[in-house]
């Protein structure tokens, strides 16, 4: 493959991913690591991409992909993740559900459970669970985004708090290798915040375009996570910070 065509491709897979691993692009194209390392040197000069530790992120920090495209983007890997998930929430229990897509795909993956009460600041979560006649639907009050159905504001972070849940479903744009967690919207961040308080578990699920992915707002650090789910192993400085914390990690393969 030509250099410009293959220059290409790696821009675009940085668009539609968020970040792409050396290793994946060396798979990708069979050329050797040297020779990706300076298409993403090369790049990187060029402002088209961000150089990044083990790989490449979109030069900015400042703007999510649209919700129509993250809707679409690792769908399978995804709905797996939201599949292992809810192996671990029982009948009956009690569970905030935030803002995202892997939220809503733990949504459907709960359509199977009984008894289960649900406080949500996602229209999307909302319109999943209300169909169930054993699922009672709590909604939060606050500004609803037309974008994504999320709802946040002060009165959201108000209405969240005033719950103490089994657990908390969060979402999130990017995971930094130093463990960071990062999110786009400084509002939603808050609201997340909030569920994290007051979760006594706090479940993450995140596909592998995640890890080392670029956002502006610092929500917190993983040790605040009790359980994270994906589909492949974290980059290693990420995966040496979730095993010394003692992170239930778990890795759902295709």
């Amino acid at each position: 493959m030509k250099q410009s065509k293959r220059h290409q491709e790696i821009i675009d897979l940085v668009k539609t991913q968020g970040y792409v691993s050396t290793d994946d692009l060396v798979a990708r194209f069979q050329v050797s690591p040297q020779t990706i390392r300076r298409d993403l040197n090369e790049l990187a000069e060029e402002n088209k991409i961000r150089r990044h530790h083990g790989g490449a992120t979109v030069p900015s920090s400042s703007v999510n992909t649209s919700y129509t495209t993250r809707k679409v983007m690792q769908l399978a890997e995804k709905d797996r993740i939201a599949q292992a998930m809810v192996q671990h929430i029982p009948d009956g229990a009690t569970l905030f559900i935030d803002i995202g897509t892997t939220p809503e795909a733990v949504a459907r993956a709960l359509l199977d459970h009984s008894d289960l009460r649900v406080v949500t600041n996602n229209l999307n979560v909302a319109g999943i669970l209300t169909g169930k006649d054993d699922c009672r639907v709590i909604l939060a009050g606050g500004e609803v985004r037309n974008r994504d159905g999320g709802i946040v504001g002060e009165a959201t972070l108000d209405f969240i708090s005033q719950f103490r849940l089994d657990f908390g479903i969060i979402g999130i744009s990017g995971i930094d290798l130093d463990g960071s967690l990062l999110d786009f919207d400084y509002h939603e961040v808050r609201v997340k915040q909030a569920i994290i308080e007051n979760s006594r578990c706090v479940m993450l699920g995140v596909d592998h375009t995640k890890f080392g992915r670029n956002a502006m707002v610092n929500l917190g650090d993983v040790s605040q996570i009790d359980m994270l789910f994906t589909n492949k192993t974290p980059p290693e400085p990420l995966s040496k910070r979730l095993a010394e914390l003692d992170t239930h990690l778990e890795i759902i393969a295709d």
